[in-house]
């Protein structure tokens, strides 16, 4: 099984070992036109990314964690919303609103007599940064609130007992206790940034995920698109040991004994203002005026008498979208208690390679997946072509759950094993005492322990289904189109009011898991 899912991957490393005449020379072009403005744009929105959700996610952490304001509380689980947003979808949002046409500069250039460009075009690197920063910062937020929930409160009370200002106590104190949570959540928000698809083509920038879906669909080389596929899996490999490397660190400073009560520092007047914006903005920004943005165009087109509005069309794509969802979820959860049960009963060092195959999963862009699910299908067709290999996994539910699978796994097993961590070894020595041994084990004894991490599992592999575009855009059966799909198509074609119904519901599903994070966070703080 777990072959299965780290499949894909092996199939890219593979692939780079075969060269031909045909790659080697489309590569060679690539390499002298395109690829230097790839390398280029993608450092550019990395490093304007890594800085964004630095300051954003460690500021708005800090100020809900640190101090006392009017709000505090309400700011604590606002701060999560834009995790609910797919940055497709607020890139839409924005790009309706703010463009040329849009309902901003007409108003300005009506009422105040104005010509021309009025704002910057949304619609480029800075915007795509700008959309990726507002979304993706509230993976620094988590760990940095955590990680100063649990380590801030003795050694902030201990600096102001030695007579530290509240400015050092902040910048020498409680940001470099959360420094390993900050380059963790920057890994992440990068990992999402690399695997984007949806606002690099809408906005039309040259990524290497863009480039990727050129080499294959375009220029028709896989082995060229395995080649740049490779690239961006070596530099997901780097974040994603960065990443980890970064989470153990945060254990260097666990406090021992009794936890020590956060006591924050109350803010009045100015100050408390200030903290109010760290918060507010970015929840303003990232969720609030997309939202609002989206359901104008919608409330426009549901007034009309001849609405475009494409109810009956809908109701597949939702069933769609629901059936996908529901089937990876199921699966994924399968296959992660699987996994993880499989590594606890046997950890050896094949158990432990292929549990870690498994689990880099979602490190992988859906781009690269594609790459990497097709070449094997490839090979096989071409040795046994009676077999029709392709028939089956190309355009295919099959294909687009197994896509799912290698992306999604990652996401329940770190899940299944968190739950697992809490489960004493004692608990299997003295089942085993008792005469019960193997999946007698695991049914007897670990499935009733595991039920709510293996709920959380499938729900948060559903949620990200849902929210899929990449893989389900060149994989998804002809004339079974997702939410996710039809929203990138229709904003794509500039019917904005057509895609703000499917973006909002799954911006609506995305909330579930926001809501989950936040009860979670506020029974650690309490």
């Amino acid at each position: 099984m777990g072959a299965l899912v780290s499949l894909p991957v092996l199939a890219l490393v593979a692939a780079v070992l075969q060269w031909d005449a045909v790659a080697l020379g489309l590569l060679r072009e690539m390499a002298a036109t395109v690829l230097p403005d790839y390398a280029g744009t993608t450092l550019f929105l990395c490093v304007a990314v890594a800085l964004g959700v630095g300051v954003v996610g460690t500021a708005s952490a800090c100020a809900v964690t640190l101090f006392d304001f009017r709000g505090r509380r309400l700011w604590e689980w606002a701060l999560l919303l834009p995790l609910a947003m797919p940055a497709y979808v607020v890139a839409y949002a924005y790009t309706d609103f703010l463009q040329f046409s849009g309902p901003a500069q007409t108003w300005m250039r009506d009422t105040f007599g104005l010509e021309g460009r009025l704002f910057p075009e949304v619609r480029s690197l800075g915007g795509a940064a700008l959309v990726f920063v507002f979304t993706l910062y509230p993976y620094v937020y988590l760990l940095v609130r955590v990680a100063l929930l649990e380590r801030a409160a003795h050694l902030m009370d201990a600096a102001r007992l030695m007579g530290a200002s509240l400015g050092r106590r902040v910048t020498h104190v409680a940001i470099p206790l959360a420094r390993p949570a900050i380059m963790a959540g920057v890994a992440l928000a990068l990992m999402e940034t690399l695997a984007d698809y949806g606002v690099s083509s809408y906005f039309g920038i040259q990524t290497f995920t863009a480039g990727i879906y050129k080499a294959w669909l375009v220029l028709d080389s896989r082995i060229a698109a395995a080649q740049l596929a490779t690239a961006l899996l070596v530099l997901m490999a780097l974040l994603l040991r960065l990443e980890l490397h970064a989470r153990r660190n945060l254990r260097y400073a666990n406090a021992k004994g009794r936890r020590v009560a956060a006591q924050p520092v109350a803010l009045q007047g100015g100050r408390a203002l200030l903290a109010t914006l760290v918060c507010g903005l970015p929840v303003l920004f990232g969720f609030v005026f997309p939202v609002v943005f989206m359901l104008r165009p919608l409330w426009q087109a549901w007034g009309l008498e001849d609405s475009p509005l494409p109810w009956s069309s809908f109701v597949g794509w939702s069933f769609n979208s629901f059936k996908l969802a529901a089937l990876t979820a199921v699966l994924a959860s399968a296959l992660a208690l699987a996994l993880a049960f499989a590594a606890r009963r046997t950890p050896t060092r094949l158990t432990r390679t292929v549990v870690s195959l498994a689990g880099m999963g979602y490190a992988v862009p859906g781009a690269v997946i594609v790459v990497g699910l097709l070449i094997p299908v490839a090979w096989l067709q071409a040795v046994r072509p009676d077999w029709q290999v392709g028939f089956w996994i190309s355009t295919t539910v099959i294909g687009v759950v197994w896509a799912y699978l290698v992306r999604f796994t990652a996401v329940a097993l770190h899940t299944v094993q968190s739950g697992y961590n809490q489960l004493p070894a004692t608990l299997d020595e003295t089942a085993r005492m008792l005469g019960v041994t193997g999946w007698s084990l695991w049914w007897r004894v670990h499935r009733p322990l595991l039920v709510r991490s293996s709920l959380v599992a499938g729900l948060l592999v559903f949620v990200d289904v849902m929210k899929e575009l990449p893989a389900t855009l060149v994989l998804r059966p002809f004339d079974h189109d997702t939410l996710a799909v039809v929203a990138f198509q229709l904003a794509k074609d500039e019917r904005l009011g057509e895609a703000a119904l499917p973006a909002l519901v799954l911006v609506l599903v995305g909330l579930i898991p926001v809501i989950f994070l936040s009860r979670t966070l506020n029974k650690k703080a309490a």
